[in-house]
């Protein structure tokens, strides 16, 4: 099973911490040896990393580590490849623009002969299911608002009846992110913890490291992460309904139709100039 690792925040806020103890999945503490990768958005733009192979022996993860990129919005992933050979290509997350502005999606499952219709506006570069979902989606998108983005609960309920759709043909967990919300669809096993004032002292799962979030953070700072599995082991983790999709912005749960009973979500607001991390 792959491995997804997603963040949203109302400042920009490095992923070192997190990141440590997912890159440890990727053939440490956990057998996804198939590539790994890492998109963070930055204004317009979007960074992204990728490698045919195991995160805990990159050199290039090592150095996203380190490397204090700050981000409102990241997708990592971690594979276990069932479709597609291990290739750059076949890489996750993947990248594509619509709207004039950067998309990043990232799938964990398998879904069987899935061969969607595509109007040829988006094709898959790779050979992989998750690819061709992700073109798919980006299609429905497309047609149905052929002009502008449309509002966040109008794109929502496509996307909803998008996973019902797709889902059909297998187990169909993923992230998505324009750069402002960040959308998640759990369809197995998906959980997220949002980390705001008064700051816990979090504790990695897969590696022996502590960070005390009150030293790096401010009163007003609020990060959302979401990932597979837990990534710390004392902190109070959600774990997503099968067949929910949550939208997040600003490091927020939104309320946004049938997902208003799952949390306290609250209205996208416009950030604040802090940072943090995560």
């Amino acid at each position: 099973m792959c491995q997804l690792l997603g963040m949203n925040c109302n400042v920009p806020t490095d992923i070192c911490f997190s990141f440590t103890g997912f890159r440890a999945r990727g053939g440490l503490t956990d057998h996804h040896r198939d590539g790994w990768g890492i998109a963070f958005f930055e204004g317009r733009g979007a960074r992204v990393f990728l490698e045919p192979r195991a995160s805990a022996d990159s050199p290039v993860a090592e150095l996203v580590r380190h490397y204090p990129i700050r981000s409102l919005n990241v997708i990592a992933h971690i594979r276990k490849a069932t479709q597609g050979e291990i290739r750059l290509e076949n890489t996750h997350p993947f990248q594509r623009e619509l709207w004039g502005r950067y998309w990043i999606f990232a799938h964990n499952g398998n879904l069987v002969d899935y061969q969607p219709a595509l109007s040829g506006r988006f094709r898959p570069v790779g050979t992989t299911d998750s690819e061709r979902a992700f073109c798919r989606i980006l299609d429905r998108f497309a047609q149905r608002f052929p002009d502008a983005q449309p509002s966040p609960a109008e794109l929502h309920e496509v996307l909803r009846e998008l996973a019902v759709e797709i889902g059909r043909h297998g187990e169909f967990n993923f992230l998505l992110s324009d750069g402002d919300r960040l959308y998640a669809h759990c369809a197995s096993r998906l959980s997220y913890v949002i980390r705001q004032a008064p700051f816990p002292v979090a504790h990695l799962s897969d590696q022996d490291l502590t960070v005390d979030f009150n030293l790096v953070a401010t009163p007003m700072d609020r990060v959302a992460v979401i990932a597979t599995t837990p990534l710390t082991d004392n902190e109070t983790w959600h774990t997503m309904e099968p067949g929910s999709l949550l939208t997040f912005c600003h490091g927020a749960l939104v309320s946004l139709g049938e997902n208003r009973t799952l949390a306290s979500p609250v209205t996208c607001a416009p950030a604040c100039n802090g940072q943090s991390n995560a």
